[in-house]
C-alpha cells in the first residue's frame, strides 16, 4: 500500500502540535547528518503520535544511538534557527538534487536520490519549496514553527524498517520515530499513558483473565474467545439487541460465504478484493453429471485395463482434462453483510410505508488483513461485527442518521467514553471510478446531506478528504480510553451506490419506484475489536453487568453447614442468571481472596460462621476493599439491581 503524500490544503491544516512535530523531524534530519554526513533522507512527517523520517543509511540506527542524535538535536534547538522558507523552479529543485544539496548540509558527491524521486512526482501545477534551518536544507512544502528553539521537548521512540513509499518493491529504509510536545509536563504525561498503556495492554489481560486465545493451528487473525470472554461478547450482543429492537430494527440471519457474482454487484469486485480472502473455486452445479467421478468409460478402463502405474497416471491425466474443462462456480468468505442484506430487501416488494426499514445481524466476516498489520483483536481476520442496513426515503434521512448517532452517544456514556470525534470521509473527485464509485453528483448529494445533519445535531467532527468508503462518504468514531488512547471503534457509512447497483425499489405514494438512501452502521463496531478496546478502557476491571464472573463465595473454612449456606447462596444468584462461583477449597481465606482479586472477580461474598448465623454475607468489590456485611437478601437485591441497570460501579 502506497504512502500518499499530503496535500497542499491539508498541509494548511496543520495544527499547531503537527507543525511542531514535523519541524522535529527536520531537526532529527539534521543531528542524524552530524553523526552520519552520508546519511540520505526520503519523507519526514508529523504522525498521530509523534513524527519520522525515512533515512538510507550503512550504520545500523539503534536505540543505543539515540542519546548521541538527541544531543544534536538539543543544539540545533539551542542555536534557535529561523525555518526559512524557499520558493524554487522545478528546474532549480532538480540541479540541487543532483548537487546532494537536499536533506544535507552541504553538497555532496552522491545526489539526493529520494528527493529527485519526490520532486518528479510532485503535480506540475504546484510549486516547490525549500525549507532551511542553519545548515540543513531541505525539499518541504511546510509548514513549520517560526525557529528551532520554538521546538519544546522532545524525545526519540523507536527506531524500524519501512519501504520507500511503503511499497515493497522499493529500497527499505530506517524510520527513526520521535515525539514532541509543546512542554516537558506533556512530554511527561504522555509517556506516563504510554506506561499505564502497556499494564492495560488487552493482549497481556486477554491472557492474564482468561478471555481469548490465538492458535498457530488455527490461523494467524483468528482469536477465540474463552468462556469468561465469550461471557463479554454475549452481554455486548445483548445490549445491542434489546437496543435495535426498542429503535424498532428486525434481526436477519446470512450464510458466511457467497458467490463472486454477489460482489460483483455490490462493487466489493474489484474495489475491496486486495481485503478478502481468495475464492474457492468449485465445479458449478450445473456441470455435476460432468465430473470424471460420474463417467462410465473412467470406470470401465480401471477394470478393464492393467491396473499399472503408467495405465493409472493416463487414466489421471483424463480425469484431471476433464475436471479443467468443467465450468466452475467461485465462491468468497463473506467480508462484508451489507450485500446480502440488500438481497433481502430485494426479496420482497416493498413500499413507501414499509420505510425506514432497520435489518440488524451480529454476522460473522472474514477480511485478508495483512499478517504485519494484525494487532491482537484490534486487526483481525475474523470479525463479528455490530451491522445493520437502514433503507429510507430522502425524507427520513436526517431523522435515522440522527437516531444512528443519538445511539453512539448514548452506548457511550454507558461505557464512561467521555472523549470522542466523528471523522467525516469524504471522497476525492480524481479519483471517480478508481477508488470511488464514478457518481460524481450523488456524491455531492450525499455528503451535502451527511454534512448538514452533522452540523444541526451539534456533533464533534472532522472533515477529513479521500477516505470515504468506496460507495458513499462515512463517518469513523474515534473514542478515547479513559488514559486517553485513541480508537478507532465504529463506523457508519451513507450509501448511494449498492441500492441502485443491486436495483432496489420500493413504491413510493405516487406509484412511482423509487430509489431507497441506505445506511451502514455499526455503534459497537466488531466483537472483537470492541472488547480490545473495553479491556484497556477498564483495565480488566469490568462493571458488574459486563464482568466475566461477577460473584465468587469464598468460605472461611470448610465445616459442611458453612459449605451448604455458601452453596445455598450459589443456588440463589445462578437462579436470577447471576454468574456466580464458589471457592470450596480448604486453603486460607486470604489465599482465596488474591486469587479473587488477580481474576478481577468484581464482587466477593466472604462467608464464616458470624455470617450464616446472621443469615448474612460480608462484601467485599475488586477494587474498593471490604465494604461490611449486609443480609444476604440485600446483598443480592443490589447485585441484581446493578446488573439491570447497568450500572457503571
Amino acid at each position: 500500500m502506497s504512502e500518499e503524500r499530503k496535500t497542499l490544503e491539508q498541509r494548511a491544516q496543520m495544527t499547531d502540535l503537527e507543525r511542531l512535530r514535523h519541524s522535529a523531524s527536520h531537526v532529527l534530519a539534521t543531528a542524524i547528518l552530524k553523526i552520519w554526513p552520508e546519511a540520505q533522507f526520503a519523507a519526514g512527517p508529523p504522525v498521530e503520535n509523534g513524527f519520522y523520517y525515512d533515512v538510507d543509511l550503512p550504520h545500523r540506527i539503534s536505540p543505543d544511538d539515540f542519546d548521541q542524535i538527541e544531543a544534536e538535536m538539543k543544539k540545533e534547538i539551542k542555536a534557535n534557527h529561523p525555518f526559512e522558507k524557499v520558493e524554487v523552479s522545478r528546474d532549480e529543485a532538480l540541479e540541487l538534487g543532483k548537487q546532494g544539496r537536499l536533506a544535507a548540509l552541504g553538497e555532496r558527491h552522491e545526489p539526493s536520490k529520494f528527493k529527485l524521486d519526490i520532486i518528479e512526482n510532485i503535480p506540475s501545477d504546484e510549486k516547490i519549496s525549500l525549507y532551511r534551518n542553519g545548515e540543513f536544507i531541505d525539499l518541504c512544502a511546510g509548514p513549520h514553527v517560526m525557529r528551532t528553539g520554538n521546538i519544546g521537548a522532545f524525545k526519540l521512540t523507536n527506531v524500524a524498517s519501512a519501504y520507500y513509499k511503503g511499497d515493497e518493491k522499493n529500497p527499505q529504509l530506517q524510520r527513526v520515530y520521535g515525539t514532541a510536545f509543546k512542554t516537558r509536563k506533556e512530554l511527561d504525561d504522555y509517556f506516563a499513558m504510554l506506561e499505564e498503556a502497556k499494564k492495560r495492554d488487552h493482549r497481556k489481560l486477554g491472557r492474564e483473565l482468561e478471555l481469548f486465545v490465538f492458535d498457530d493451528d488455527v490461523g494467524p487473525g483468528l482469536p477465540m474467545f474463552l468462556p469468561r470472554g465469550a461471557v463479554i461478547a454475549e452481554e455486548l450482543e445483548k445490549l445491542a439487541k434489546e437496543t435495535e429492537f426498542a429503535a424498532g430494527y428486525q434481526r436477519v440471519l446470512t450464510p458466511h460465504i457467497a458467490r463472486e457474482s454477489l460482489y460483483l454487484k455490490s462493487g466489493h469486485l474489484p474495489y475491496y478484493a486486495e481485503s478478502m480472502f481468495p475464492p474457492m473455486e468449485l465445479v458449478a452445479e450445473s456441470a455435476e453429471p460432468s465430473r470424471p467421478l460420474h463417467r462410465p468409460e473412467l470406470f470401465r478402463e480401471l477394470l478393464e485395463k492393467p491396473l499399472s502405474s503408467a495405465a493409472l497416471d493416463e487414466i489421471l491425466s483424463k480425469a484431471d482434462k476433464i475436471r479443467s474443462e468443467l465450468p466452475t462456480d467461485r465462491y468468497y468468505l463473506k467480508a462484508m453483510n451489507c450485500p446480502h442484506h440488500h438481497k433481502l430487501f430485494a426479496s420482497l416488494p416493498r413500499s413507501y410505508r414499509d420505510l425506514p426499514l432497520r435489518l440488524a445481524e451480529y454476522g460473522t466476516c472474514y477480511r485478508y488483513e495483512k499478517s504485519g498489520e494484525l494487532f491482537g483483536l484490534m486487526r483481525v481476520r475474523s470479525l463479528h461485527m455490530n451491522d445493520a442496513h437502514l433503507y429510507m426515503t430522502p425524507e427520513q434521512f436526517e431523522a435515522e442518521f440522527n437516531a444512528v448517532n443519538e445511539m453512539y452517544l448514548n452506548y457511550f456514556k454507558l461505557f464512561g467514553i467521555d472523549r470522542y470525534l466523528m471523522r467525516f470521509s469524504t471522497h476525492d473527485p480524481a479519483k471517480l471510478g478508481q477508488k470511488f464509485v464514478d457518481e460524481p453528483a450523488l456524491w455531492q448529494q450525499t455528503e451535502e446531506m451527511t454534512r448538514n445533519v452533522l452540523k444541526n445535531s451539534g456533533i464533534n467532527y472532522v472533515e477529513v478528504p479521500n477516505e470515504a468508503a468506496f460507495y458513499g462518504p462515512k463517518i469513523d468514531v474515534q473514542a478515547w480510553s479513559v488514559i486517553g488512547r485513541e480508537f478507532s471503534i465504529a463506523t457508519n457509512q451513507v450509501d448511494f451506490a449498492q441500492p441502485r447497483s443491486f436495483g432496489l425499489r420500493y413504491k413510493d405514494r405516487d406509484n412511482t419506484d423509487k430509489l431507497p438512501i441506505c445506511i451502514h452502521r455499526a455503534p459497537l463496531g466488531t466483537h472483537e475489536r470492541f472488547i480490545g478496546f473495553l479491556i484497556e478502557h477498564y483495565a480488566g476491571n469490568f462493571p458488574l453487568w459486563l464482568s466475566p464472573e461477577q460473584v465468587r463465595i469464598l468460605t472461611i473454612g470448610d465445616d459442611s453447614k458453612l459449605l451448604e449456606y455458601a452453596r445455598s447462596i450459589l443456588s440463589e444468584l445462578r437462579a436470577h442468571q447471576v454468574r456466580a462461583e464458589i471457592d470450596e477449597s480448604a486453603d486460607k481465606i486470604n489465599g482465596k481472596i488474591q486469587r479473587a482479586e488477580q481474576m478481577k472477580v468484581h464482587t466477593m461474598y466472604v462467608i464464616g460462621k458470624r455470617d450464616m448465623e446472621a443469615d448474612a454475607v460480608s462484601v467485599r468489590v475488586h477494587g474498593k476493599g471490604n465494604l461490611g456485611a449486609k443480609p444476604r437478601g440485600e446483598a443480592g437485591a443490589e447485585i441484581l439491581q446493578s446488573i439491570k441497570e447497568r450500572r457503571a460501579n
